[in-house]
């Protein structure tokens, strides 16, 4: 019997991983890939599960060779999963590095770094001082939201504010700049870190374009804490 479910496709060459307790429920990503030399490019997004039938899944499709952490509390058990996959890029914004001291491959950016054969991934402080957004270019531009923007409880992508939440102005700033970053046409599907459950069945938000243009941060910048 599986301790936790394996990573289910949800488009072509990404998969879901199951939500892991050690990052409060929060949901990873596999992206299997390669450049244009192809040379293997997997790239991991949070962390998943440290349990064996995680592990091995992501061993059997070559590893990971690029992990971003998008925001503090995502990285759950990363020490004993680089223990394991060796990752040679661990990628954290800057300001959320010192969360990481012992950890092996850690590279730091400040505002985005590149992700060859990929996207970027990309500074959006404001649920944390390092929180990050990933973008890929492929099957016409997916967004992986992190905690910056998540589903509320009807199932549109939103900035939530939180007690938590270390700069609310800010981040609604960054929302609005993603608004003036994407169109209609680089902007298809978007993959949030948590939350999942209020896409009622849906593996991914769907015309993610069209729910970040329906957010207003100016009507949001009063909206009160959850808890």
């Amino acid at each position: 019997m599986l301790s936790v479910k394996p990573p289910r496709l949800i488009l072509e060459g990404i998969y879901a991983c199951a939500p892991n307790r050690a990052t409060l429920g929060g949901t990873a990503y596999f992206c299997q890939g390669q450049d244009e030399a192809g040379q293997t490019t997997n790239l991991l997004i949070d962390a998943p599960a440290n349990e064996p039938e995680v592990l091995d899944f992501l061993r059997d499709r070559g590893g990971v060779h690029y992990w971003v952490i998008t925001h503090r509390g995502a990285s759950g058990e990363a020490k004993a999963l680089q223990a394991v996959l060796n990752c040679p890029t661990v990628l954290v914004q800057e300001q959320e590095a010192y969360l990481l001291p012992d950890l092996p491959n850690v590279v730091t950016y400040r505002d985005r770094y590149p992700l060859p054969g990929w996207g970027e991934v990309f500074w959006t402080p404001g649920f944390s001082p390092g929180s990050a957004c990933v973008y890929l270019s492929q099957q016409g531009g997916i967004l992986f939201t992190g905690r910056h923007l998540l589903p509320n409880r009807e199932g549109q992508l939103q900035p939530l504010r939180f007690s938590k939440t270390f700069h609310w102005p800010r981040q609604l700033r960054q929302v609005k700049q993603l608004k003036e970053q994407f169109t209609e046409q680089t902007l298809m599907y978007a993959c949030p870190a948590a939350n999942t459950g209020f896409l009622r069945g849906q593996a991914v938000v769907k015309n993610a374009y069209h729910h970040l243009q329906a957010i207003d941060p100016a009507q949001l910048l009063v909206t009160p804490a959850l808890l």
